[in-house]
């Protein structure tokens, strides 16, 4: 089992940048990929990032590309996520995820089905 918190939402203008935080506890001594994922309010849960084990391999949705990266922190069990040039579109709930079957992305890392684990959450609001 794997229990995965998320920090760092807040509330801030568009153009802003915030640092997303998850930390993962429990049988940390797996390996696997991690993921964020992103609800806004009356919209289904879609994929932000993800990365590989090693950190190496990434993978983001187009509307976060070059705003966005993510980062982990395997000595430490994080997972983080740079948001910058913040859009209100960006407004939503921010969940991180982990996959236990895979260190390695693979073509469907960004199905919501392929993850196991989630946090609860962290709420980010960009304003205009």
């Amino acid at each position: 089992q794997v229990q995965l918190i998320e920090s760092g939402g807040g509330l801030l203008q568009a153009g802003g940048s915030l640092r997303l935080s998850c930390a993962a506890s429990g049988d940390t001594s797996s390996r696997y990929v991690m993921g964020w994922f992103r609800q806004a309010p009356g919209q289904e849960r879609e994929f932000v990032a993800a990365i590989s084990w090693s950190g190496v391999g990434t993978r983001y949705v187009d509307s976060v590309k070059d705003r966005f990266t993510i980062a982990r922190d395997n000595a430490k069990g994080a997972l983080y996520l740079y948001m910058s040039k913040l859009r209100p579109e960006d407004t939503a709930v921010y969940y991180c995820a982990a996959n236990k079957d895979s260190i390695y992305l693979s073509d469907r890392a960004d199905q919501i089905d392929e993850y196991d684990y989630w946090g609860q959450g962290t709420q980010v609001t960009v304003s205009s």
